[in-house]
């Protein structure tokens, strides 16, 4: 059993590295790219706040790389250091794409409410899930003998639960990239040049939530196998 874990765990940590280490070479390759209107991240970020109609939303810079998120809660617009003052398509890209959270926001875009609604459940599913299906198995959940059995039936309906989010998170990123992409490109904020950087930036930005979704379906169903097909006995 436990060998089986953390052979999947090592494969999905190595793919996660990989895309992750291209996404950190892609940022640096764009970040060359310097902006010919000369806008900053956090100009990028506030005139597409305004061309969107939105005046209840702060732009605000955040310590750390690769930091960017948009708070909800707050209503604030939070870009990392870098993207905040650089003025180039990494940073556009970036700026424009936390935006277009605010803009889902601003618009009640329906996998974004949702997504937040499932936020402080999704928090409490990811800390116990794998503890309960371990102890679970340990207790001869997998061989269906009674506690066990329920503890880690229990443990696998929030991973499920976790999974969920895994994949509900991917339309809600890709559909603030694709509201980035196409302001900046109606709004001539960015040259060709500059486009195809911001694009290519904010699709590997997207294949890291992928990474992440398909890690979730992975132990979700290797979890499963253990629980439902006595794999207990088989390892």
């Amino acid at each position: 059993m436990f060998i089986g874990y953390y052979i999947l765990i090592g494969i999905i940590g190595l793919i996660s590295f990989a895309v992750q280490s291209r996404l950190k070479n892609k940022f640096e390759k764009y970040s060359k790219v310097h902006l010919r209107n000369g806008m900053s991240g956090a100009e990028i970020a506030q005139k597409m706040l305004n061309d969107n109609g939105i005046y209840d939303v702060r732009v605000i810079s955040t310590p750390g790389q690769l930091t960017d998120h948009y708070d909800p809660t707050k209503k604030t617009v939070n870009l990392s250091e870098a993207v905040y003052n650089q003025r180039n398509a990494a940073a556009a890209a970036v700026a424009a794409h936390e935006v277009g959270h605010a803009v889902q926001h601003a618009t009640a875009y329906s996998m974004l409410k949702f997504r937040s609604a499932m936020v402080p459940v999704t928090n409490i599913a990811s800390r116990f899930a794998p503890m309960l299906i371990i102890l679970g198995l340990v207790l001869g959940g997998a061989a269906k003998m009674g506690m066990g059995w329920y503890v880690a039936i229990g443990g696998l309906g929030l991973m499920a639960i976790a999974t969920l989010f895994s994949l509900i998170t991917l339309p809600v990123e890709y559909d603030a990239s694709n509201r980035a992409l196409a302001w900046l490109k109606n709004k001539n904020m960015v040259s060709q040049q500059e486009y195809a950087g911001a694009e290519d930036s904010l699709k590997w930005a997207a294949r890291t939530y992928v990474v992440a979704a398909i890690g979730a379906i992975a132990m979700l169903l290797y979890y499963a196998l253990l629980i439902f097909g006595g794999g207990r006995s088989r390892d």
